[in-house]
């Protein structure tokens, strides 16, 4: 093998030079905000499809109707998180063009970050501007805080299991993209 650090050792003609090197050194944003919105059209139509779908099973004869419908719709959360994080993962790593697993892994993360983010930021905007008219004085009230003991349990599944399907989906995803091989050229030298 030749020694490429010390000019005195002469090159033969079966040295070998790495041709074809990629190092990325930025995130591919347009891949993570692709992710992010994959994951809000899929959670929007099929999560409106849940609510039409349990809310027509809820007993409004009931004294609590909101409870016939609620194992439900947390099983119905957790499970469409969980795919549509997984989708939009594998879309993520798909066009952010990962090599590794790992960076796969990595983007996974980031677009779930930025996802529940931008989610969170939906939700409180939602809150604020309906909350002091439905909230006032219903803080106290047993069945309240129960529904939002259940909706934060369910939540917190959902996101958790949903962090695991991003990450494991935008890892998977560079498997599908065709690997660059690295070409082995013998060093020439010239007269």
């Amino acid at each position: 093998m030749a020694d490429f650090t010390n000019p005195a050792v002469p090159l033969n003609d079966t040295a070998v030079v790495p041709e074809n090197v990629n190092f990325f050194s930025r995130p591919n944003w347009g891949a993570i905000w692709a992710g992010m919105f994959a994951f809000l059209a899929i959670w929007a139509v099929f999560g409106t499809l849940g609510v039409g779908v349990f809310a027509s099973s809820a007993n409004p004869n009931a004294n609590q109707p909101i409870l016939g419908m609620s194992v439900g719709m947390g099983a119905w959360f957790v499970i469409l998180t969980t795919c549509a994080f997984f989708v939009a993962g594998r879309i993520t790593g798909r066009l952010a063009r990962t090599q590794r697993s790992r960076d796969g892994a990595v983007y996974g993360l980031v677009m779930f970050g930025v996802t529940v983010s931008a989610s969170l930021l939906l939700v409180l905007m939602g809150g604020f501007a309906t909350g002091a008219t439905i909230i006032h004085g219903t803080a106290h009230n047993g069945y309240v805080l129960g529904d939002f003991s259940y909706l934060g349990w369910v939540t917190f599944c959902g996101f958790f299991l949903g962090w695991i399907a991003a990450m494991f989906g935008a890892a998977t995803a560079h498997a599908a993209l065709p690997r660059t091989r690295t070409a082995v050229q013998p060093q020439v030298r010239h007269a």
